[in-house]
């Protein structure tokens, strides 16, 4: 792509239709947009004349212009895509699916990076344009998961950015992984992780604490894995909030799965999303089918960070996945009866980090001037119906280059 072109005939969102005081549609319109050294700087409608500078011109089509998605939970080194078909093995406990990854990763006849970077690939054909990957790391396994993870995403490197989570997998005490974790983040790990505190290293207290040490020690963030329900859950989140609050953390800390918060009741609910609020802890969710999920729109309401992302994609402890988180707004939007289209558009911010065309009043907030020429384009006529029925997505562009499909459709 030129160092500077026109990108014409962009739809973007303008406004909201508005009948007898309800939002009845999305207004949009055609644009062009001039891209330089992969920003936006210039917006103009397609009706106004103007002087195309003589540079080169590039097509969108009328095709609808979103934010880039985010994936927020995925696990590149486990993933099973590009080797053969195999079921899930049953497991009697968590502990013996530890060992049953860790046997077969290792037999497998291709190689990790290979597999990371088809999972890449199918994460970025879906829009997917920033990747948050847990890292498997145990005595057993050394760096060598961090290796070979680290291989793939610089492979796509000018395509998409990254951050890559230390995760203790098999327990932070119960493995004595600290050593190795320390290792990741002078290695290039940005986060710190950690697993069940209560149930898989046995001490909720320590366990926290040794992983936020860590944390303030390599200056980096915390995503935590959380399965434990009921009061052992919620127990450990709030103390997990008042030792970042104690470290000046907030903001900076993530729950992933969360499942407790699903438990919660009348006033605990409140105190504990304003909790989760003050301290900044975002809570990320796969939205699993079968179990209970922390209640999304109230949390989002209570000022809560919410992410999505897709957790397991083929491997040793799922055989499903597509790597669409768009797919996974979607089924977030069914799950909680969010049909209107307010609440469809707003569930695009659960994958775009909280960036939508649109603010609650119709106003339109992005793209700005400035900001980087990221886009996911769809063949929808606005973000609520791309989140209703997972619309298509031909072209994904970042930072002002297609980086997966291209501008070429036949008709919305």
């Amino acid at each position: 792509m030129h160092n500077a072109y026109w990108l014409l005939n962009v739809r973007l969102e303008t406004g909201h239709e508005v009948e007898s005081g309800a939002v009845t549609g999305t207004k949009t319109g055609l644009f062009r947009l001039r891209i330089k050294d992969g920003k936006i700087t210039a917006i103009a409608n397609m009706s106004d004349a103007g002087d195309a500078d003589g540079l080169p011109q590039l097509d969108a089509r009328g095709l609808l212009a979103l934010p880039p998605f985010i994936e927020k939970h995925c696990h590149l080194d486990k993933t099973l895509l590009g080797d053969r078909w195999r079921p899930v093995r049953p497991a009697a406990s968590l502990f013996e699916r530890f060992e049953i990854e860790a046997r077969t990763l290792p037999t497998l006849r291709t190689t990790m990076k290979e597999r990371a970077e088809n999972l890449l690939e199918l994460l970025l054909r879906a829009g997917s344009t920033h990747i948050r990957t847990h890292v498997d790391l145990y005595p057993g396994a050394g760096l060598r998961h961090l290796e070979a993870v680290q291989e793939a995403l610089a492979s796509f490197e000018g395509k998409l950015t990254s951050e890559i989570v230390a995760f203790p997998q098999h327990g932070l005490l119960r493995t004595q992984s600290m050593g190795i974790v320390r290792e990741a983040l002078r290695g290039g790990c940005g986060l710190v992780g950690g697993v069940d505190p209560h149930t898989v290293d046995g001490d909720m207290e320590k366990s926290l604490q040794t992983m936020m040490e860590l944390a303030v020690e390599a200056n980096a963030d915390v995503d935590l894995h959380l399965h434990d329900g009921g009061r052992i859950g919620l127990d450990t989140i709030r103390r997990l909030a008042q030792l970042a609050d104690e470290a000046g953390w907030q903001g900076r800390v993530s729950v992933s799965h969360a499942f407790a918060l699903a438990d919660m009741q009348g006033e605990e609910a409140e105190e504990t999303a304003q909790l989760l609020a003050n301290s900044g802890i975002a809570i990320i969710t796969s939205v699993p089918l079968g179990r209970a999920i922390p209640p999304v729109p109230f949390l989002h309401d209570c000022g809560v960070h919410v992410a999505v992302g897709c957790d397991n994609i083929f491997d040793s402890w799922s055989p499903f996945g597509n790597g669409d988180v768009l797919e996974r707004a979607g089924r977030l939007a069914e799950r909680f009866g969010r049909k209107t289209e307010q609440e469809l558009a707003e569930a695009l911010g659960f994958i775009t980090g909280g960036v939508t065309p649109l603010d609650k009043d119709g106003q339109p907030v992005w793209p700005k001037l400035g900001d980087e020429a990221s886009f996911v384009f769809a063949e929808a006529s606005c973000s609520a119906e791309t989140v209703a029925r997972r619309a298509k997505r031909p072209a994904v562009m970042h930072r002002g280059t297609i980086v997966a499909g291209a501008l070429e459709r036949t008709s919305l």
